[in-house]
């Protein structure tokens, strides 16, 4: 079967933004202000940082730290108010410049919206925040190049469900043999794979240590003419930089890839009828 690549998903978090440190920033700015007394440190937001969604990282901390019974319905509660100040935070942080694109970003989104390669993302977190980095990050460009937004305010389940994946591949009207997935962590790889899409994974403070089984290529960022990424995992076929004849070459191959693993258990995605 002739795999054309179509279309690329995007996560957020972590991949087209270093942004986690920010968010663990937040939580604990939010903290304070919610009178808990709890710090997360950078070891601390690592191991957290398997839990996909900010409201599940809160709930599990709040479980695990309390200091006197609460119910299940107060722990909710709670960690939905610490959320929705921490996400008010986060994107004041942003508004303020305190985060770029990561290497490589901006010029491969430009490249695929000029070859109309489908752009989506796929992320945990809301579409408040997806705004809010792109607008600071790219302006009003962002609202040309990506086609569909898979947020968590349509999406319940979390990675590694697939569902996000799902959802975003409906809303670009393409099948998973003609997408590809760009990643950061273990959970959104696993999410990706599950879907049927080839990934690509780009590390960072927080991931470099995940397992990524089953990725085309594992980087430590996608490179630029004269900043060339580090190859952690796979082949880049001599490519110093990720575009789209690098993604075509690993999305060509990503069938072979995906029957040698064994990782990949593709899903019909609930919204595909939709």
């Amino acid at each position: 079967m002739e795999r054309a690549l179509q279309a690329i998903v995007f996560d957020m978090d972590g991949t087209l933004a270093d942004t986690e440190e920010i968010h663990r920033q937040a939580f604990n700015r939010a903290f304070v202000e919610c009178d808990i007394p709890w710090q997360w440190s950078p070891a601390e937001y690592h191991d957290l940082l398997a839990i996909s969604g900010g409201r599940e990282r809160i709930r599990r901390f709040l479980m695990q730290k309390r200091e006197r019974p609460r119910s299940t319905a107060a722990l909710r509660q709670l960690a939905l108010t610490v959320h929705k100040r921490k996400s008010d935070i986060y994107r004041d942080m942003l508004c303020a410049g305190q985060v770029a694109l990561r290497p490589g970003v901006k010029r491969l989104l430009a490249e695929a919206h000029s070859r109309n390669v489908r752009l989506a993302i796929a992320t945990s977190s809301s579409r408040r925040n997806v705004d809010a980095l792109l607008k600071t990050t790219l302006g009003n460009e962002a609202g040309d190049l990506f086609r569909a937004f898979a947020t968590c305010d349509v999406v319940e389940d979390q990675k590694p469900s697939p569902a996000i994946y799902q959802y975003a591949l409906a809303e670009l009207g393409v099948e998973p043999a003609h997408a590809m997935a760009i990643e950061d962590s273990r959970n959104g790889n696993l999410a990706a794979l599950a879907a049927g899409l080839t990934t690509v994974i780009t590390t960072h403070r927080y991931t470099r240590d995940n397992d990524f089984r089953g990725a085309a290529l594992v980087l430590d960022h996608l490179g630029e003419p004269g900043q060339p990424f580090h190859v952690l995992s796979g082949s880049a076929h001599g490519a110093t930089f990720v575009d789209l004849e690098l993604l075509q070459r690993l999305h060509a191959g990503g069938g072979e890839l995906q029957a040698a693993t064994g990782t990949i258990r593709p899903m019909r995605s609930a919204m595909a009828g939709k």
